[in-house]
């Protein structure tokens, strides 16, 4: 392992200029309560939703076995209804939760609530067929051809095979056999799947029914739902896209399937983008229009310039690398936490391989730092995985970081993330960042690789507050 620069000036400021200190530790306690709240709020909307039917009503028709079977299907569809509107909240990419806890965060909240309320729609359906069967003297089997003939009923029916489609596209294993563009297609029919089964809660479930506080909580969910998709993901995007009035200046590559992508328009650095954040971007050209991409900047910003770098991944981004200037681009974001104001620690430590580089460069830009606060280590297979490492060696001469490279096969032995040669002659992430526990830990790069040096990490002791970790998948 090399170092390449080492230097000591003050950064972020002239000479004899002082940095103001930052309240890491305050202002991390203000997220991770943040993160708490909107957790517990999640559980408390169902647990509100639950018991506003039980207490409308609900409990004292409890009398009989098959009441009580049908009571349990509607709380049943009451919760899993309520998950599946939090969820299309927490994917709408709000500013002020992908601000304090970070879209990582928010989606992972969101995926982890997918199951249950497919489990509970399940159970939704089921109970009501044995519940109205007890009750009916027909069996479950028979009970659904009745339940088809009342009005909207096939419509719910229908919504909920769209939701299974949906969790079951999300499942990581089926996930990987999309492409991100058809993936995000069939994630779409969540909201249409929401949509088809609200007719038959206006006319069979009675929670609409007029001057009841659920139809308050109902009315205000849904309209929270719908509005926030609305607006954060199709209004608020197309009016900064025609404000900014974003094209492609050129493209320049930088190596075989590399290649930066120039951008220019109007007031780009009033987009309020921190380094290290995403767009996801959409270049309006006849191949390319219908390809959505989620791509870091690899720059800031400035006025009317700005600076993206892609790698060819597939079908997708293998056009970019063509695109024609004067090619009009459309954006939604910025959106991400891996920045500096995610810092928790008086230190900060950069493990960053392949095309990992494009965030880390920008972070790296946009830092405060003092002299010796930073250590990077850059990871490449080969020389020709190098890109962008000039920039960032200037970086880290401007801000006083120390730098080391990594290039060569990965090790087959642990540490397995690093190359033969350093893990032969004994080299540890702790060897390599001496500080660490005083860290915070900055890591980017492809995902399996990602995953080892996060677990070298954890096992050196490194609290979760102090992972910081981008992943190049969806």
């Amino acid at each position: 392992m090399s170092a390449l620069s080492t230097l000591t000036r003050p950064t972020g400021a002239p000479s004899g200029v002082s940095v103001q200190p930052v309240d890491r530790p305050r202002r991390y306690r203000r997220r991770a309560l943040l993160s708490d709240i909107m957790v517990m709020a999640v559980w408390a909307s169902s647990a509100l939703a639950a018991s506003m039917y039980l207490f409308s009503g609900g409990a004292a028709q409890l009398s009989t076995l098959p009441d009580v079977v049908t009571g349990v299907g509607v709380v049943a569809g009451l919760v899993g209804t309520d998950f599946i509107l939090l969820m299309l909240v927490l994917a709408a990419r709000v500013p002020i939760i992908d601000r304090t806890v970070g879209h990582d965060r928010a989606i992972g909240l969101h995926r982890s609530l997918g199951k249950p309320a497919l489990y509970l729609l399940l159970a939704h359906g089921a109970l009501l067929l044995i519940g109205y069967g007890m009750a009916s003297g027909f069996d479950p089997i028979a009970e659904i051809g009745r339940l088809w003939t009342i009005p909207d009923m096939p419509l719910a029916f229908l919504g909920l095979g769209l939701l299974v489609g949906v969790v079951i596209s999300s499942l990581v294993a089926v996930r990987r056999r999309f492409s991100y563009e058809a993936w995000h297609l069939i994630h779409l029919l969540s909201y249409a799947a929401v949509l088809f089964a609200l007719p038959h809660q206006l006319s069979v479930g009675g929670v609409f029914a007029a001057s009841t506080p659920e139809r308050v909580y109902w009315t205000a969910l849904y309209a929270l739902a719908f509005g926030a998709i609305g607006t954060f993901r199709f209004i608020e995007p197309a009016v900064s896209s025609l404000r900014h009035r974003m094209r492609v200046s050129s493209v320049e590559q930088l190596a075989t399937g590399v290649f930066s992508i120039h951008l220019q328009g109007h007031s780009l650095s009033a987009l309020g983008a921190a380094g290290g954040q995403f767009f996801i971007w959409r270049f309006w050209t006849g191949t390319t229009w219908w390809h959505s991409h989620p791509i870091s900047l690899s720059s800031m910003p400035t006025a009317d310039s700005a600076r993206i770098t892609v790698r060819d991944l597939g079908a997708g981004t293998s056009q970019l690398g063509s695109l024609p200037s004067g090619a009009r681009v459309s954006f939604e974001g910025p959106y991400g936490v891996f920045t500096d104001a995610a810092r928790t620690s008086p230190r900060m430590a950069v493990v960053v391989a392949g095309i990992g580089i494009t965030p880390v460069r920008a972070l790296l830009e946009s830092s405060t730092l003092l002299p010796g606060e930073a250590t990077i280590l850059l990871r490449a297979s080969g020389p020709d995985e190098t890109y962008l490492w000039h920039e960032v060696q200037q970086l880290a001469t401007e801000k006083g970081a120390t730098l080391y490279t990594m290039i060569g096969p990965r090790s087959p032995r642990s540490p397995a993330w690093m190359s033969a040669g350093e893990a032969d002659r004994g080299v540890t992430l702790t060897s390599a960042f001496p500080h660490l526990l005083d860290s915070d830990l900055y890591i980017c790069g492809p995902t399996p690789w990602l995953d080892l040096v996060e677990a070298d990490a954890r096992a050196a002791g490194l609290s979760a507050h102090q992972l910081h970790t981008e992943r190049f998948d969806w």
